[in-house]
């Protein structure tokens, strides 16, 4: 891993602001969904949110020079939060911004009729939130495969140093985006199961989560965060277990929980092939 410095210190997902959508679905019926901007109340979490993520960054004495670098959906309330979270940075430890298309919010189709919506959510929740497709929309998997893609270009971007980082500071890499995008861009990191994902939570707005460099070049939430906070988000027991082992874990040593994923699939495999002599003689 010669260039294992320049990965990011720290990859973390902000859910924008409260929106005037979250405050009143009717503005769904008047306004196109990418243009609903952020309430006062949502201004203001903005500005709490950036104040808490630069405690996150700068309370660790071990690195001064850290710099930062955004992503943001398109959306207007994405770039509302991005704008107000930004009052807490200076210039100086900016690297750059980039508006990232692929990063925006499911679409639910286009001017919502707010009765039909409502019956529309409730069949959701019977079809499942993953692969429900809104009519004229997106389901969950459309998302998960532009984020999927998103994330490619992510890679590439640290890989080939296009973000013109010097490898002496810690890189911060900020992705303000939305509830649903957020859980599937974990969704796809960690390669949690369509099942996993449906335990989720959606975070609340300004929520945001770091997902932090461990120790053996492997990323985890539970380096920030409590077990508490990852329960209250939805994780479940073995998603935590498998969170704390990241933190530690050499990137590329094999999992001690790989047999639990294995069981989900099948139902026996014999521990060896020896067991099955005999069978195909």
């Amino acid at each position: 891993m010669h260039h294992h410095k320049v990965l990011p210190k720290r990859i973390i997902l902000v859910r924008h602001g409260e929106s005037q959508g979250n405050l009143d679905t009717a503005a769904y019926t008047t306004t196109p969904d990418h243009k609903i901007d952020l309430t006062a109340t949502g201004v203001a979490q903005a500005q709490n949110a950036g104040a808490c993520i630069r405690h996150a960054i700068a309370s660790d004495a071990s690195s001064p020079n850290w710099r930062l670098y955004f992503y943001v959906s398109p959306y207007a309330r994405a770039r509302s939060t991005l704008r107000e979270l930004g009052r807490s940075f200076s210039k100086t430890r900016v690297l750059g911004v980039r508006e990232e298309c692929r990063i925006r919010e499911q679409d639910f189709g286009n001017f919502q009729e707010r009765e039909r919506m409502d019956t529309i959510m409730e069949t959701r929740l019977r079809y499942g939130r993953f692969y429900y497709r809104f009519p004229e929309g997106e389901s969950a998997a459309d998302v998960f495969d532009r984020v999927s893609s998103f994330l490619e270009s992510l890679w590439r971007d640290i890989d080939m140093n296009r973000l013109n980082h010097d490898p002496s500071h810690d890189l911060n890499l900020i992705i303000v985006t939305h509830g649903l995008a957020s859980r599937v861009f974990l969704m796809r990191w960690f390669k949690w199961t369509v099942e996993q994902f449906e335990l989720l939570n959606n975070p609340e707005n300004c929520e945001f989560r770091i997902m932090q460099l461990g120790s053996g070049g492997d990323y985890s939430l539970a380096i920030h965060h409590t077990e508490e906070e990852l329960l209250r988000w939805g994780l479940s027991p073995e998603m935590i277990a498998d969170q704390k082992w990241r933190a530690h874990a050499n990137k590329g040593s094999w999992n001690d929980q790989v047999p639990l994923c294995l069981n989900a699939f099948f139902d026996n495999l014999a521990d060896s092939d020896d067991d099955n002599v005999g069978l195909n003689e």
